[in-house]
């Protein structure tokens, strides 16, 4: 008679890729806003409210990313690596 086998538990469902990617989106959004904040507050204190304000703020943003995307979704890479390496983000850091 053999002896029975050990039960095992089933993984624990940890949806660290999903999280990061979520991470990645926000940090990418936060650091977009930042890059345009100045100018884009500039244009909403000083025109009129109305469909021109919305025509400005819209082509003062566009300048504004013109040509940085590429450093915020580096800044926001590089934040949720090292913020996922050192178990700063919930759910996305390493195991230990």
């Amino acid at each position: 008679m053999s002896a029975p086998t050990p039960r095992r538990r089933p993984p624990a469902f940890e949806p660290r890729f999903t999280l990061g990617l979520l991470y990645l989106l926000a940090f990418f959004f936060a650091y977009c806003f930042l890059l345009a904040a100045a100018p884009l507050y500039e244009v909403l204190s000083s025109a009129e409210p109305g469909p021109e304000q919305q025509a400005l703020a819209e082509r003062v943003m566009r300048q504004a990313l013109r040509g940085r995307l590429g450093l915020a979704l580096a800044a926001a890479l590089a934040t949720t690596v090292l913020l996922g390496w050192l178990g700063r983000l919930p759910g996305a850091g390493r195991r230990r």
